[in-house]
């Protein structure tokens, strides 16, 4: 431009200038409409009940299923859990009611009741000193980690307790919730466990070489019709006892208990189809999920770096009390395979975290294989 007239170079840089605020105005424009757009979808959305359901079942759905490709213990209640979150802080207006609440509870305590079969009180009798040991070493550490989060207050209330307390965390979320603690960080605690103590069982699993196929589940396998309006009946106690006399620990305790006595005694078999308990898994997930707000979800996330500490520290003293308790009683590896082999104890899944854990550790010399 130098040999132009002076000008012609004011007409040249003010063209340009016009040309470059067009262009702004142009790409502004578009950046208001998307805004616009998009608010007026959350507008609609939230003025909708029906398209929250749509939406918070399809994110469900995506979110288990990717879970679930995983092999993610509990990935047909995180998702949904997941989902939950997102809905209640994004649209945040449907809830699932507290009667629907208190019926998959019922079926949680049955479920936990099939999952305690007669023929292992032979076993814990042969062994009473390792299992009265170790049961009662996890508690202590668990309920020790739970007040110390509670007197730093990390977490309000009595939900560090609830949250570091061992136990199914399906279950223990449920009674928590009964005994008036936060259900949404008692999930966030215990669910963050699950996935802490999963990756380390696989790492600590593979590093030992103990390698299992996937398992595959059959959804929808031929239904005992019978048994299961017999455990539907079961778990309907849980119902009566929450909504009616008002006992709201009894919606998993009483179908617990009266299922545990039945079954192990042949009165009845308990009948829970995996689909079923992947819807009533979902419901539980919603629950919860939908209770998040986006002040819990900021208190979660402040929380998060000394929550991990603890679950972690938990594992460990675990891990040490165990190694330990298994020298003393002489039970090793090879144990736990004859467990499984009776049909005592489950085969655990092979999972994809396992598998990528399994190259990490042979990567970075942990493994011996």
């Amino acid at each position: 431009m130098s040999g132009l007239p002076k000008s012609d170079v004011r007409y040249s840089r003010a063209a340009n200038g016009l040309a470059y605020c067009a262009h702004f105005r142009q790409d502004n424009a578009k950046y208001l409409a998307m805004i616009f757009l998009s608010s007026r979808v959350l507008k609609a959305l939230r003025s909708h009940a029906g398209a929250q359901w749509a939406c918070l079942l399809v994110s469900s759905i995506v979110f288990a299923a990717a879970l679930e490709a995983l092999h993610l213990s509990a990935a047909l209640l995180i998702g949904p859990m997941i989902a939950g979150v997102i809905v209640a802080s994004t649209l945040g207006r449907i809830r699932v009611t507290d009667t629907v609440f208190a019926a998959t509870q019922g079926i949680i305590g049955c479920m936990i009741a099939r999952a305690i079969p007669v023929s292992i009180v032979h076993e814990a009798a042969m062994q009473w000193p390792v299992f009265v040991l170790g049961v009662m070493s996890t508690i202590v550490m668990a309920a020790l980690v739970g007040w110390l989060l509670t007197r730093w207050q990390v977490l309000p209330g009595t939900s560090a307790i609830w949250g570091s307390a061992p136990g199914g965390a399906a279950a223990m979320t449920v009674l928590a919730e009964a005994h008036g603690a936060d259900i949404r960080l008692v999930a966030f605690m215990q669910y963050l466990r699950v996935l802490c103590v999963t990756s380390v069982a696989s790492l600590v699993a593979s590093t030992a070489g103990h390698e299992h196929a996937a398992v595959t589940i059959v959804w929808f396998p031929a239904v005992d019709w019978f048994s299961f309006a017999e455990t539907l009946a079961v778990a309907s106690l849980g119902l009566i006892s929450a909504k009616v006399f008002r006992i709201r620990a009894g919606a998993v305790l009483l179908p617990l208990i009266v299922g545990a006595v039945l079954s192990n005694t042949g009165a009845m078999r308990i009948e829970l189809p995996p689909w079923f308990l992947a819807a009533c898994y979902a419901l539980l997930g919603w629950a919860i999920g939908l209770r998040f707000t986006r002040e819990s979800i900021a208190h979660c996330t402040r929380a998060l770096p000394r929550v991990l500490a603890a679950i972690l520290l938990l594992i460990a003293a675990c891990a040490v009390v165990g190694q330990l308790l298994a020298k003393a009683a002489g039970v090793s590896s090879r144990t736990i395979r004859y467990y499984e082999e009776l049909g005592i104890l489950p085969e655990p899944r092979r999972t994809a975290v396992r598998n990528f854990l399994t190259s990490f550790s042979k990567l970075s010399g942990f493994s011996g294989a």
